[in-house]
């Protein structure tokens, strides 16, 4: 008798196991774990070899460039002229609760522009950018006039080839979410940094106590506001790949990643949430949001902005372009940054911040284009998904 029920005990133990098993393949398979990840191809640096036309080269490391909620809103259009291409920001693209006026847009095309001009050298050719060659939008008829008019004209023409230092930190992630080592930033980081800005375009750091404490509290509190308003969150949610599925489908816009959730938790959590989608409510997701940003702000030694002149759409555009070079050159400098953009968001809920805000940092007349927080990483992060440059080509 003691014999048949050890055998029976054992057996009960090994179906519980199979079952086990059983349940976590579901949910591995359910997240994806098993799928290629084939929106991290543009990643390789391999990626632009396939390419013989020279625009489309450089195209396929712009792709790779900061992009607002990662929406990556850039139309090209090739011209019957090989050396041409114009760059249209994509309307259907626009995320516009949190950007009601499609600034953030405008300085994504920047971002793109400056990747251009990086990889321009890289590879040999000298990158002419004329902006709005066609004229500027039509505000009162944003969308529309956004697929009518170029953001701008691409000229490419050979050149020598420079060894562009800046050339391989493109392969890098453009934000990391994480802490950040509190050692200060040495003068000389600073000092190249703010060396980055433009003409019509400022950079400006800070790294005191008082400040460092004022601006953890604008970017805490601007979290709080856009994390508690369910418009915001809808939108959010639309853009949200809940799994590797999605991810290879969509090729754009947010997951786990950007969470900094990787390995075997990402799976776990992606497989359990396509199961269980009442697992990913509102509040859950809010507070996660909010708790990250306030461990970031306690983690963060320096901060900086760009700021325009004016706010017109070719400074908003400009101010991308400077924010991709601050991106590429902190990394040469070992250092990593993450923009802060909800206290810059132009809604009535923030309006009270906004303004708060622009009075203690902006000059008269003076747009607060970027914040952002930079500094020494303590980890590596995971890259984000990026669509088949192709996928941008209009044809």
């Amino acid at each position: 008798m003691k014999h048949w029920g050890m055998k029976n005990v054992k057996r009960v133990l090994l179906a519980m196991f199979l079952v086990l098993i059983t349940l976590l393949l579901i949910v591995l398979t359910a997240g994806g774990a098993f799928v290629k990840e084939k929106y991290l191809e543009p990643w390789g640096k391999s990626y632009s070899d396939k390419f013989d036309d020279k625009r489309i080269k450089l195209i396929s490391n712009g792709i790779l460039a900061a992009s607002g909620h990662n929406m990556q809103p850039w139309i090209i259009k090739l011209d019957q002229d090989k050396d041409v291409f114009y760059l249209y920001a994509n309307s259907d693209l626009l995320t516009t609760e949190v950007d009601p006026f499609a600034r953030q847009t405008m300085i994504t095309q920047g971002t793109f522009l400056e990747y251009l001009v990086v990889s321009g050298e890289h590879f040999g050719y000298k990158v002419n950018i004329d902006f709005f060659p066609k004229g500027q939008y039509d505000e009162q008829n944003l969308a529309s006039s956004m697929k009518e008019k170029p953001v701008a004209k691409v000229t490419i023409s050979e050149a020598k080839a420079k060894d562009s230092k800046l050339y391989d930190f493109m392969f890098l992630p453009d934000t990391n979410r994480e802490i950040y080592e509190k050692t200060n930033l040495t003068k000389s980081q600073l000092d190249t940094l703010i060396s980055l800005s433009e003409e019509d375009v400022k950079i400006e750091t800070f790294d005191d106590e008082n400040n460092l404490k004022r601006l953890g509290e604008y970017a805490i509190k601007g979290a709080e506001i856009e994390a508690n308003i369910h418009r915001m969150n809808e939108e959010s949610d639309k853009v949200f790949r809940v799994n590797e599925y999605e991810k290879n489908k969509y090729r754009y816009g947010y997951s786990f990643e950007g969470q900094n959730i990787t390995g075997m938790k990402k799976y776990l959590m992606q497989g359990l949430i396509t199961l269980i989608p009442s697992i990913n409510n509102e509040k859950a997701s809010s507070d996660i949001y909010i708790n990250s940003t306030k461990t970031a702000v306690e983690n963060t030694p320096a901060y900086g902005m760009v700021i325009t002149k004016n706010n017109s759409r070719i400074e908003q555009v400009k101010s991308g372009m400077v924010y991709s070079s601050l991106v590429l050159n902190a990394h040469d400098l070992g250092l990593v940054m993450q923009p802060l953009s909800q206290v810059l968001e132009e809604y009535s809920e923030m309006k009270d911040q906004y303004e708060n805000f622009y009075k203690d940092y902006a000059e008269k007349g003076d747009t607060i284009q970027m914040f952002f927080r930079i500094g020494k990483p303590t980890k590596e992060v995971p890259k984000s998904m990026r669509r088949d440059v192709m996928e941008f080509i209009n044809k």
